[in-house]
């Protein structure tokens, strides 16, 4: 047993999510979204250095000194898994932690609406789950996995920098890699797995062109692409998959994704004050005959009207999804103002008004 897997049992224990040790500082847990400091002493940079390094693979050591930065997964056995960063900071080596649950979490068991089901039963297209970092992307996106791998028979290729959740092939076949251990980058894979016979592509982070472009052509060519981006909403997420494209090939994307895209997610985390734990506030588009015509037509900004009339069909806003869980009781009226969209909205449920009102 490495000596660091210590903490991974603590952060279990506590329910952390992220687990932070730095070089000067005592170890820190990011536990419902607040940091809160581990009773342990300050750390030292060598003695760091050498309880990461016990749990890193050779080649990543060799890559983290040449870079000065990493990712890898690690897994502690009956544990959980650990999508690992090491970084160089001003007072020596630092490092990340995010535990990535060993059970995969259903539909059913995150409250995830019914339209989630629907997107993993495409056959073809392209469903974008976007949202900032730690808002919970990922655990989204494996349930719709786990769905998937449950209810039909076909292929599933996953491509990630880690591989983060591990599905066992069940009613499908899946196979995961792992970008730099398996593949070289998520492009390459993207091209490979072309030729592996997917129904189902995975594509952790679609962070450049080149990346964004194989996912598109790969939706186009009748393969179903499930993809994250850091964005804040249903549309922005449409206007940055153009954005990254130069200028003169903007119109010729435009239409690609109108007629590929299928579905975005855009979510938010929030603390629940009800108990404890956190929830996520939803942002559903589902891509419509009429919002296609906006994507062509280059007029995103009406697919919140679009959302906001398509009720029927599993659609809906974001700021209507934070109210929900305000009405509930699950969330804080200050921490619903803070991430909603239209502040106007939620004003009258602060206890004071806010400086800009």
């Amino acid at each position: 047993m490495a000596k660091i897997d210590a903490f991974f049992k603590l952060m279990n224990e506590q329910g952390a999510s992220d687990l932070h040790m730095v070089s000067g500082s005592q170890p820190i847990l990011r536990i419902r979204g607040e940091m809160e400091r581990i009773k342990y002493k300050t750390l030292d940079n060598d003695e760091l250095k050498a309880m990461l390094y016990e749990i890193a693979p050779e080649d990543k050591v060799k890559i983290f000194e040449e870079t000065g930065d990493i990712d890898f997964g690690y897994e502690v056995a009956g544990l959980a898994r650990y999508r690992a960063n090491f970084f160089q900071q001003k007072w020596g080596i630092g490092a990340v932690f995010r535990e990535i649950p060993s059970e995969i979490l259903t539909v059913e068991q995150l409250g995830l609406p019914d339209i989630c089901k629907k997107f993993a039963a495409l056959h073809k297209g392209m469903v974008l789950v976007t949202g900032p970092t730690g808002s919970g992307k990922s655990t989204t996106l494996a349930a719709i996995m786990d769905h998937a791998n449950k209810t039909r028979k076909d292929h599933i290729i996953t491509v990630e920098d880690p591989i983060e959740f591990v599905h066992k092939s069940q009613s499908c076949i899946v196979n995961h890699r792992e970008v730099g251990m398996h593949t070289k980058s998520f492009s390459s894979a993207l091209r490979g797995a072309l030729r592996e016979d997917p129904d189902i592509i995975l594509v952790g982070e679609m962070r450049d062109l080149e990346t964004i472009q194989l996912a598109l052509e790969a939706a186009a060519t009748g393969h179903l692409v499930f993809g994250t981006l850091h964005t804040q909403s249903a549309t922005k997420t449409v206007d940055r998959v153009i954005d990254v494209f130069p200028a003169n090939q903007q119109n010729q994307i435009r239409t690609t994704l109108s007629e590929t895209l299928k579905g975005v997610i855009a979510q938010n985390l929030f603390k629940r004050v009800d108990k404890k734990g956190r929830c996520a506030a939803l942002e559903i588009l589902v891509i419509t005959y009429a919002a296609s015509n906006l994507i062509r037509e280059a007029k995103t900004p009406q697919l919140t009207s679009v959302m906001q009339t398509g009720k029927k069909l599993g659609m809906q806003t974001l700021d209507d999804a934070i109210l929900d869980l305000l009405q509930k009781g699950w969330v804080s009226p200050e921490e619903a103002y803070d991430k909603s969209i239209d502040k106007k909205r939620f004003v009258t449920f602060l206890s004071g008004p806010p400086p800009e009102f």
